[in-house]
């Protein structure tokens, strides 16, 4: 018996990197895009053996001229109709550029034929972590003059603090790095994917799995208003005592579904005026560019903040599951291999580590959902 995706007939394209062995960029966005009911066009960014966490790979980064030839073959076939766009790991300033020049022109697109709400791009500008670059120095003006152009952008705090200009240091810089990239840039909506500042929680409770830290994290969204201005929520989730190669990956491409399911069917709690046909007789959120709803919708009824709790849900599961494994992995190593050297052992850890998707469709489809958005 077939079971009716939620998610509505959804062409996305998906601009990012592709590993031979592995779970990142676009090996990831691919599988779970599809287990959620999208037809998915991948466009590869890079070709490598395995992601560079392994600290060794072999392959090739594309240039901004292949980019730009792939979509062009992609229009010639008439191949070029997508609903979304999802951009992830891009290398270099100039391949940034022609990664921007096909999300205008599928902007452009939308405008011409009069369907703002027709494409929407969820960018993900990947530049460093933690206080580091891991791109050229270039890359991090390219992305400043890309990201009002894309409806939601999904920095980590890192990112958000070279997009913004704002250093995070406390829930009140938080909020303005917020509005800035709201008020100065214009982006319509906003989820950094993990702030590691303390923000006041109560949906976190104690927990007896070993993986966990007792540690906490947390994302917080905005979607601003008809005047630019913030309305933020937070959600805070535990933290796992293992490091996981592509959860940034995973949480784009379960957002772009989720976006998509929630504007496309809200819940029956939501506000009357997110649903799909407002009371008063005006065009349907989904018909809206950007998405953006009304500004008496309350924080909570977001969409933004109801995609975000079930992101989260999937997120949490897939972890819990990657980590039980990777604990039985490494002690079946151990056990039968007895010591091994440093590289070695760091290898075999990176390969323990890849999230375990493909026999955890459930977690994907169906999560649980145990941490909840509460306002800022």
């Amino acid at each position: 018996m077939s079971v009716e995706p939620r998610v509505p007939e959804t062409n996305v394209l998906a601009v990012a990197s592709h590993v031979v062995s592995g779970n990142v960029g676009n090996k990831i966005a691919v599988f779970v895009l599809q287990s959620m009911g999208c037809d998915v066009a991948a466009l590869n960014t890079v070709q490598f053996s395995n992601h560079t966490g392994y600290r060794q790979w072999k392959g090739t980064r594309v240039s901004a001229q292949e980019i730009t030839d792939l979509w062009d073959g992609l229009k010639q076939s008439y191949l070029d109709g997508f609903d979304m766009m999802l951009s992830g790991y891009v290398p270099g300033a100039t391949a940034v550029e022609a990664v921007g020049n096909i999300g205008k022109e599928l902007r452009r697109k939308s405008e011409k034929a009069g369907r703002l709400g027709s494409f929407f791009w969820v960018l993900d500008p990947v530049m460093g972590d933690n206080g580091r670059l891991y791109v050229a120095d270039d890359v991090v003006p390219a992305y400043k003059s890309l990201i009002n152009y894309a409806d939601l952008i999904l920095p980590n705090q890192f990112e958000a603090e070279l997009l913004s200009g704002v250093k995070i240091t406390d829930p009140a810089s938080l909020k303005e790095a917020v509005r800035v990239l709201h008020q100065e840039y214009g982006v319509p909506h906003i989820v950094i994917t993990s702030v590691s500042i303390p923000l006041v929680s109560s949906s976190i409770a104690s927990s007896s799995a070993p993986q966990q830290t007792g540690r906490a994290m947390s994302v917080v969204g905005s979607t601003m208003t008809s005047d630019r201005q913030p309305r933020l929520f937070t959600i805070s989730f535990p933290v796992f005592d293992c490091y996981f190669s592509g959860t940034g990956d995973m949480f784009a491409a379960l957002m772009v579904a989720r976006i998509r399911e929630a504007i496309s069917s809200p819940s029956s709690s939501s506000s009357s005026s997110i649903s799909e046909q407002n009371s008063d007789g005006n065009e349907s959120i989904s018909e809206k560019r950007s998405w953006l709803s009304g500004d008496d919708v309350d924080v909570l009824d977001l969409p933004l903040a109801r995609a975000a709790e079930k992101v989260l849900a999937s997120m949490h599961e897939v972890l819990a599951h990657t980590a039980e494994s990777m604990t039985a992995e490494m002690a079946t190593v151990v056990n039968k291999e007895g010591e091994v050297d440093e590289k070695t052992l760091h290898l075999l850890k990176s390969r323990a580590s890849e999230l375990k998707l493909v026999r955890n469709l459930g977690c994907l489809r169906d999560p649980t959902i145990e941490y909840r958005a509460e306002k800022m």
